[in-house]
């Protein structure tokens, strides 16, 4: 007959009740969209307002779906990225197989930079987030920057006229970073229909959510309609995924085929927890309304700053701001570092100019309060 000790069990039990609560409490969202409140901060705690991360953080159903994810972390990850592709398939209007999970840019720029040998040009905007371009330059791609126009944007024209036999890409981002500004829907659309018969078109659409009308404003149209287009898309902005970072991409079908041949986008590739996340986040549109609405009004605030300090700023569209400062960026940057704000680097050629990202609104106030003395 077997006995059970049962001090020993209740032990046991214990450990795994508090093991299981302790997991829980690690995944239970610590704030409502609203953030949470200043008397739970400490008044001089440190903010980072340098990456362009959500400061409301991922939907609440995320935690929850992770905290019963954490019963399965033993297994691959399989059929819930299968799923995922179906979703987003259906959210973008295309066959599953043009859907690629996973941070695409850089492995698709070291593919392109190998395709055709080096030497192949890749068009970006300066400055610019340059992910693609620097994927391709050790194996011999060559970037090409094309300065933003006078407002702070990507200059489609210039783009048009320096496109040549050897460009291989053209880099897009929209909204761009970092100025945040939004190219005109139809103007845009038909830019990149006519580039992408001279070149692959890649546009990252990393902060185009932000904007309400963002699927009419998306350019995997293009995609359908069969166009030489790809569309980048991340969740870790809007959707608050940062630390589980999970991206995709809309591209055509035999460039898709050729990447996944190339092992991108297999299911054991990628992180089931930031899957899982993803997945439940794209459901959770109400909250992502409320996060698009919050970011919109603290990025009014921040222009009211601007117009207040008579700097001129970007009309940017994103999850950020960027400024003319009247002084170098990195004075500034420390300026505000020693009142603990954290505003990262520099975007060359435009060194008088800086990007801060939208925070919680009374982080916000205080990096405001802090841009008076710094720059009144």
């Amino acid at each position: 007959m077997v006995t059970v000790d049962s001090d020993h069990w209740s032990r046991r039990r214990w450990l795994v009740v508090a093991g299981q609560a302790g997991a829980a409490a690690l995944l239970t969202p610590t704030a409502s969209v609203a953030g949470p409140s200043s008397s739970s901060r400490r008044a001089r705690a440190r903010i980072n307002v340098s990456l362009n991360e959500s400061a409301y953080g991922p939907s609440p159903q995320v935690a929850r779906a992770l905290t019963l994810e954490l019963r399965g972390l033993e297994r691959y990850t399989g059929d819930e990225a299968r799923a995922l592709v179906r979703q987003i398939s259906e959210l973008e209007g295309v066959a599953e197989e043009q859907v690629l999970l996973g941070e695409v840019l850089e492995p698709l720029g070291l593919q392109l930079g190998l395709n055709g040998g080096p030497g192949g040009d890749f068009l970006f905007s300066e400055p610019g987030y340059t992910a693609l371009v620097d994927a391709a330059r050790p194996v011999g791609g060559v970037g090409v920057p094309v300065p933003l126009n006078a407002r702070q944007e990507n200059d489609l024209p210039t783009f048009g006229a320096r496109l040549t036999r050897r460009s291989r890409a053209v880099f897009l981002v929209n909204p761009h970073n970092p100025s945040g500004t939004l190219s005109e829907a139809s103007e845009l659309r038909a830019a990149v229909a006519d580039f992408s018969k001279k070149a692959l078109v890649v546009v990252d659409e990393a902060y185009l959510d932000y904007q309400d009308d963002w699927r009419t404003r998306s350019l995997v149209e293009l995609v359908r309609a069969g166009e030489n287009v790809v569309v980048f898309r991340t969740f870790s902005k809007l959707h608050g995924l940062a630390a589980l970072p999970l991206g995709y991409a809309v591209a055509p079908r035999k460039l898709a085929d050729d990447l996944r041949r190339s092992g991108l986008g297999s299911p054991r590739s990628l992180n089931r927890l930031a899957v899982r996340a993803a997945s439940v986040s794209l459901r959770d549109t109400a909250y992502l309304e409320q996060v698009r609405a919050r970011v919109r009004l603290e990025r009014e605030r921040y222009q009211a700053v601007f117009a207040e300090l008579k700097l001129r700023s970007s009309a940017a569209q994103a999850s950020f701001v960027f400024f003319e400062s009247k002084r170098p960026q990195p004075d500034l940057a420390a300026a505000l570092a020693a009142e603990d704000i954290d505003i990262g680097r520099a975007f060359p050629p435009l060194l008088n100019w800086t990007r801060i990202s939208i925070g919680l609104p009374a982080e916000n106030q205080r990096v405001q309060a802090a841009l008076r003395r710094a720059l009144a």
